[in-house]
């Protein structure tokens, strides 16, 4: 099997590569040929047994898409993106990376395919910032798309492009609306939902975390394994499954602010909780209160899509994950 990670220098793309060559093998399958891409050269994953092309690419410059496909991988992962903060600090990049760089890709799929029997899976990374504004505290999976960012936009659009290439069979889509990564490992990027895991991952190493909201914000997450765990079972989803409709909003927790600062203490002590500097920011908090915070991911369940129960184990998860399993002294 070739499998292809766009946005394969990324946390996520990253993850993924390394937990397909911890494995072996992708949807019962041995992987023998990997191709990471991202506007940086990815690197191999440590210990990967087949061939790895890693490339430096920018999927929104013309012609770029169809020089990665003349290989035919069976399963493109669609990572790559502007996050949330940029995309609306930076509204021609934003429109640019998200969604003409999935439009350039999905043609260069069409492209390629033509007289031939090769229809690659394509998963694309979506996101909950596709639902907006005036919102149930639990949304169902038949509710409708109202991002009210420019990012949340250009994913739903992105999902609409998925289905219509899925519909008249040019790829079998699957999009999977992921929750809120936490806790993202590494520096903070300009996603304006940084700081949930600013507030753990930088207390955890000793250094001060800004928290730029109030404590009863509440949110939709799930841990860095789990979101892998999600693009993971993907691979080997039936998409006869999905029916008309490949986009499916991801199991996660919702849980307040308030409520992962008390899992940080009983997990990592008092002393990890007063680094934490209250700081509003209007305009953060502005964009977070037009947030999806809870929802009823029964589809996807129903479908083996799992995530955490609780926010003690998120932060284990990281613990063990990013910090060699040792937990800071209380």
């Amino acid at each position: 099997m070739h499998v292809m990670i766009l946005g394969g220098a990324g946390m996520l793309g990253r993850k993924l590569a390394e937990r397909i060559a911890a494995e072996g093998g992708l949807a019962g399958q041995s992987v023998r040929h990997l191709t990471l891409a991202d506007v940086i050269t990815p690197q191999t994953p440590h210990g990967f047994v087949g061939t790895t092309d890693c490339t430096a690419v920018d999927l929104t410059v013309p012609g770029a898409a169809e020089g990665l496909l003349t290989t035919r991988p069976d399963i493109i992962y669609h990572l790559a993106a502007v996050v949330s903060g940029e995309a609306e600090a930076d509204l021609e990049k934003g429109y640019r990376v998200n969604l003409d760089g999935m439009r350039h890709l999905l043609e260069a799929i069409r492209a390629e395919r033509e007289g031939s029997a090769w229809r690659p899976r394509v998963v694309f990374a979506s996101s909950i910032a596709v639902f907006g504004g005036d919102m149930p505290d639990v949304i169902g999976d038949d509710y409708f798309l109202t991002p009210q960012t420019s990012y949340g936009t250009q994913k739903a659009m992105c999902e609409l492009l998925l289905a219509d290439y899925a519909r008249r069979g040019f790829i079998e889509g699957i999009g999977l609306r992921l929750p809120t990564v936490c806790v993202r490992p590494g520096k903070p990027n300009r996603a304006a939902s940084g700081f949930f895991s600013g507030i753990i991952r930088e207390p955890l190493a000793g250094q001060e975390a800004v928290l730029p909201v109030s404590e009863d914000v509440r949110h939709w997450m799930a841990s860095p394994r789990k979101t892998v765990g999600f693009l993971i079972h993907a691979a080997g989803l039936d998409v006869a499954l999905l029916g008309d409709r490949p986009n499916l909003t991801m199991p996660g927790l919702s849980v307040t602010v308030g409520e992962q600062i008390a899992a940080l203490e009983r997990v990592a002590g008092s002393r990890a909780t007063a680094l934490i500097r209250r700081e509003p920011d209007p305009v953060i908090a502005r964009i977070v209160d037009g947030w999806a915070r809870g929802f009823d991911t029964a589809r996807a369940r129903a479908l083996g899509f799992e995530a955490e129960t609780e926010f003690d184990e998120i932060i284990r998860v990281h613990i063990e994950d990013e910090l060699g399993g040792k937990i800071p002294a209380a």
